[in-house]
């Protein structure tokens, strides 16, 4: 049984006068001009009071957690597990991927099967494999709490569970799918853009066993206000039954889910997420969030000896025990302020190959086969100026600027640029480039060669029907039309147009008949082999430090070496990539993902327009006589291209940011 509270609260440290932090203790608004925060004197949003101040905490700072603290989360976790009679698989991980602890209790079960509850479902995809390790999907709870949130958003596995589903809310018919539906399939063990445990030492991106998980029971870990790793959970009443690793259906029933209580019990108040950016507190599509259906007391800390062990995860942790975790925005986490000139004053951050070397930056502006170092350079630049004007969706303070990433890649998949917002959601590091991948895929005149060539079958089933969808119309995977991340997606839902119930099934989605969240189709099918290949810990030893540069998420034996790079971290299906055309010359593509999906489709349509402007370039997002997919219909349903949102900068009124393709 589950069971849902409606409110939540959290801890907040902050730096003012006596008189100031006593007014804020009394819900007056106060400006504090510090350092440390910042403080919004305007209304509260999400439903919070216009009296109740509003934070947005510099991400910057020296947090990290201890190794003492990792045990006392452990421990207390452990405690919360014995009195509620289970036996649980605790991860722990810092704000970059970086597994702190695992700790399997006694009699605690091995694995669990991955099943969404769709009889149709089973026994397709990922739906009802087993067995899984229960630490992997433990890692993937906790990565999926530390990589979802920032300062100005906690989103939990439970938030995951509500935007990957066919209708949102779930449960809730003929509403459009999920605003990240897709977004699971990402930070694949197979990436190239996340890293492996022993790659260049404690940076990150990690990768995740499991993609983000949506089955309640990770959440993020804060420290004043700032993310600094996630926590998760599986439990099983003993070792003869086998976990669970699936999602909440239906998020009106409320119930309670146990490995939610525990890991939640878990963290010390100081160490929970600020009750002003939980995810209950923001919307999107009008609709709000869930963060946890329970707000247990914190849990004491029982004994780890004699309850269990620390275990080393092959692929993820080197040996049993605790280690500190690293401190994000420095070079030990991969994660560091951009110094180029070039980004002054915009905000950026950018990664690293080597933690012992701030110079050493891993995709910098790079001159690709038809894009200039210049033009690569200054999509980047333009579209960090557009987030920064850019109203934020999913954040709080209402009227915060979007923080996202920003990539660009060259024809062959290879990543020509990345940038970064300081404070965007680890996720979207790994998801803008599968954004950009994607658009160029689908783009190219290669598109339906490679997708059959990927799989002659089940594959080669979902291309040609995506190729036949569009009945009386010219081919439209031979390079004829340009695709965007959100057209894909269009035709990657269980029903098309999305969310209307008995409309056909998208070409390229698995009919609603054999749909689940773990079985989405074109997606997943794609690299269900290489995610399922490293689910043993024979495969993962062989890869656990880094991988051949050839590999990739797919099975690409049969695709040219020039271009299994589009496929190197997987795909995605939710708005925010396009193509790069020079003329009807495709030349690339752009990934945007962060603080709202049509937030991301304006920054990265904007900044390749606005990109070209500023070097006097011919580059476009769409191409000059060539249709795009906008032009594609079923039925007189039309797929759509881009969709900017309306009045999205702060401080103007100025609507209709888009020029149409």
């Amino acid at each position: 049984m589950r069971k849902r509270t409606d409110a939540v609260t959290g801890t907040y440290a902050v730096k003012g006068t006596a008189a100031q932090l006593k007014r804020i203790a009394m819900g007056v608004a106060v400006c504090l001009a510090t350092p440390l925060i910042l403080v919004s004197c305007g209304g509260g949003g999400g439903g919070g009071s216009s009296s109740e101040p509003n934070f947005n905490v510099e991400p910057l700072g020296t947090q990290s957690l201890s190794i003492p603290e990792v045990n006392d989360i452990v421990a207390r976790a452990v405690q919360a597990s014995i009195s509620r009679g289970v036996q649980s698989t605790i991860a722990v991980t810092d704000r970059v991927g970086n597994v702190l602890a695992v700790y399997r209790m006694t009699n605690s079960s091995p694995s669990v099967i991955i099943t969404s509850g769709l009889s149709g479902a089973n026994g397709r995809g990922l739906d009802g494999f087993t067995p899984v390790p229960s630490e992997l999907a433990a890692i993937a709870k906790a990565i999926t709490g530390a990589y979802l949130s920032s300062t100005g958003n906690a989103f939990s596995t439970r938030t995951a569970s509500q935007i990957v589903q066919e209708f949102f809310q779930p449960g809730e018919t003929g509403q459009p799918s999920g605003p990240l539906y897709g977004v699971q399939f990402s930070q694949l063990p197979c990436s190239d853009l996340n890293v492996w445990l022993s790659q260049n030492a404690t940076i990150g991106p990690k990768r995740s066993p499991l993609g983000l998980s949506a089955d309640p029971g990770g959440f993020p870990i804060y420290q004043e206000g700032r993310v600094v790793g996630g926590i998760g959970v599986i439990a099983s009443t003993d070792a003869g039954t086998q976990g669970v690793y699936g999602l909440d259906r239906d998020i009106l029933t409320n119930e309670v889910d146990l490995e939610e209580e525990i890991a939640f019990a878990a963290l010390p108040e100081a160490f929970r997420a600020p009750a002003q950016i939980r995810a209950n507190r923001i919307t999107a599509n009008g609709q709000t969030f869930q963060f946890s259906n329970t707000t247990p007391a914190v849990a004491g800390a029982a004994a780890l000896a004699g309850n269990g062990n620390f275990v080393a995860v092959t692929g993820y942790k080197t040996a049993a025990g605790v280690i500190a975790g690293t401190s994000y925005g420095t070079s030990q986490s991969g994660y560091v302020p951009t110094t180029a000139p070039a980004f002054n004053g915009l905000n950026t951050f950018t990664l690293i190959t080597n933690p012992a070397d701030n110079t050493s930056v891993r995709f910098p502006p790079t001159a690709g086969a038809n894009l200039t170092q210049a033009e690569v350079q200054n999509i980047l630049v333009e579209g960090m100026k557009t987030a920064n004007r850019a109203r934020a969706q999913i954040r709080n303070p209402l009227g915060s600027p979007a923080e996202v990433t920003v990539s660009v890649v060259d024809l062959d998949g290879d990543i020509l640029g990345l940038v970064r917002s300081s404070d965007a959601p680890i996720f979207g590091t790994d998801v803008s480039v599968q954004k950009a991948r994607s658009a160029l895929s689908f783009s190219s005149a290669e598109a339906l060669t490679d997708f059959t060539a990927i799989d002659a079958g089940n594959h080669a089933a979902f291309a040609n029907a995506m190729d036949t969808f569009f009945t009386g119309q010219a081919s439209s995977l031979n390079g004829s039309k340009a695709f965007s991340a959100r057209a894909i997606g269009n035709v990657h839902r269980p029903y098309f147009p999305d969310g209307e119930v008995g409309t056909p099934t998208g070409p390229l989605s698995s009919p609603i008949s054999q749909w689940s969240p773990f079985n989405v189709g074109f997606q997943l099918n794609i690299v269900t082999n290489k995610v399922l290949g490293t689910l043993t810990a024979t495969t993962r030893a062989a890869n656990q430090f880094s991988p051949p540069a050839a590999l990739t998420c797919v099975d690409d034996v049969n695709i040219p070496a020039g271009r299994q790079g589009r496929f190197a971290n997987g795909m995605q299906i939710f708005p925010g990539g396009f193509p790069i055309y020079k003329g009807d010359t495709l030349v690339g593509a752009i990934g945007v993902s962060g603080d709202g999906v049509d937030q991301d489709d304006m920054i990265g349509y904007l900044g390749v327009i606005n990109g070209a402007t500023a070097v006097g370039s011919t580059m476009r997002p769409f191409p000059s006589t060539l249709l795009t997919a906008n032009e594609l219909s079923n039925s007189g349903e039309f797929l759509k291209y881009v969709q900017c949102p309306q009045t999205p900068f702060n401080n103007s009124s100025e609507q209709n940011v888009c020029p149409a393709p």
